[in-house]
């Protein structure tokens, strides 16, 4: 009955309009309140910084600023001519850019929001200009966007590393072939799309006259991924100095190769660096007190035990079914990183008592979290193409649906075949 009292608190805080880290650190107070324990007061604040003070966080910003450095470097945009150069002169071959730029940007800063708001400004425009419907362009953006989680890197990936101890070269070799999944189910909804509505053909002549000078500028924005991916499957560095390593590549091709980068832009991309990361820390710091709440109530006890009355820790498929429309019902109406953190040290030892490989459900983890960013009303990357494309949220939110239900498809199937998201790391000795 607290919980409920608890939960119907944290619900009005949102609607009310208060900080997302602000009504979970209310909630918390508000549950230690209700034990009339005054003494666990002091530990919310141990909780809240020990959930930033993660050595394996500092990837987090890294990340971000190489995404954010490839933009105003100008190798975002080099990016999307090499992908029209590749699939852009098919029937809808701006979809199919959109779709395989999302693949590539996925190995750079590892956030779907970026993601989205990059292939958002360049490409929603382009695909209206080029006949598409505005609404499929924005919804097949954000179907886009969503293979930046899964896709090494994945900041997503960092912070349920950081929870449950799991290796993070070992998350990131599991997202790739589950990323390339998500990828083709996009590329094969828009050639089903682009059939059945007379999508039109993309003007490839222009493009492919400049052949030569695009794949000649394009190789330093490949750069990139691969020094990020590359150095963390091999062995060679960890993710937070990949990150490194990528950002300060991106700076110097943009200040020496470029010459779009300049020493203002390079501040304006530092404190927006630090306003997504420190929007993210302190979600991370708020949920890690309501997450020690729950355990300190043995909460995680109290949901294993009805499992296992169900039978369910006895059959790890349908586990991992309930498990996931847990996470998509409770993400429709929760900021991702926050049900991330929240539902990991609940669900994690659940699926080691039922002999799921932590890799296999940290993948489905991230995945059944990350298809939450597009499934309103709360899905932050609905909200940003909607903004960047100047799209009604209403048309958007009607038009999101099949989108959701090809990343709903792939989940299921990385679900019932395990092998796709262990096999990689396995093969790697993950």
């Amino acid at each position: 009955m607290m919980w409920c009292a608890l939960l119907g608190a944290f619900f009005l805080q949102m609607l009310l309009g208060i900080p997302l880290f602000v009504g979970l650190v209310a909630t918390a107070f508000l549950g230690v309140a209700s034990l009339g324990n005054e003494s666990l007061f002091r530990v919310i604040p141990q909780q809240f910084f020990g959930g930033m003070d993660v050595f394996s966080l500092l990837a987090i910003p890294f990340f971000l600023l190489t995404g954010t450095l490839m933009n105003r470097a100008g190798l975002t945009d080099r990016l999307m001519d090499f992908c029209r150069l590749l699939v852009g002169s098919a029937r809808g071959g701006l979809g199919y850019v959109n779709v395989v730029g999302g693949i590539i940007l996925a190995g750079v800063n590892g956030s779907a929001a970026a993601d989205a708001s990059a292939l958002g400004s360049l490409l929603i425009p382009a695909m209206e200009k080029d006949g598409f419907p505005r609404a499929y362009a924005a919804g097949l953006t954000a179907g886009s966007a969503l293979i930046g989680p899964i896709i090494p890197p994945s900041i997503f990936m960092v912070i349920y590393a950081s929870m449950t101890n799991a290796s993070i070269g070992g998350l990131f070799a599991a997202g790739v072939v589950p990323g390339f999944l998500l990828g083709g189910a996009f590329l094969a909804m828009n050639a089903l799309w682009s059939a059945r509505y007379r999508f039109p053909f993309s003007d490839g002549a222009a493009v492919r006259a400049r052949k030569g000078e695009i794949l000649k500028r394009s190789v330093g924005a490949l750069v990139a991924p691969l020094l990020i991916i590359g150095g963390i499957v091999a062995g060679v560095v960890t993710p937070t100095e990949s990150g490194a390593l990528a950002a300060a590549y991106c700076a110097a091709v943009g200040f020496f190769g470029t010459r779009q980068l300049t020493l203002r832009g390079l501040g304006e991309a530092l404190v927006e660096t630090v306003r997504l990361t420190s929007a993210i820390f302190l979600i991370m710091g708020a949920a890690t007190s309501v997450g020690w709440l729950l355990k300190w109530e043995r909460v995680p006890q109290t949901v294993a035990a009805a499992l296992a009355g169900w039978g369910l820790l006895d059959t790890p498929l349908l586990l991992l079914l309930t498990l996931s429309a847990l996470t998509f019902v409770i993400g429709m109406f929760m900021e991702e990183v926050a049900v991330l953190t929240l539902l990991t040290p609940i669900f994690a030892p659940l699926a080691a008592r039922a002999g799921i490989d932590p890799l296999h459900f940290g993948v489905v983890m991230t995945l059944n979290v990350t298809i939450a960013l597009i499934t309103p009303p709360v899905g932050a990357c609905n909200y940003i193409v909607a903004a960047v494309g100047r799209v009604p949220l209403g048309e958007l939110f009607r038009e999101i649906w099949p989108f959701i239900g090809v990343a709903v498809g792939t989940l299921l199937l990385l679900i019932l075949c395990p092998p796709l998201t262990t096999a990689l790391p396995r093969a790697l000795g993950l």
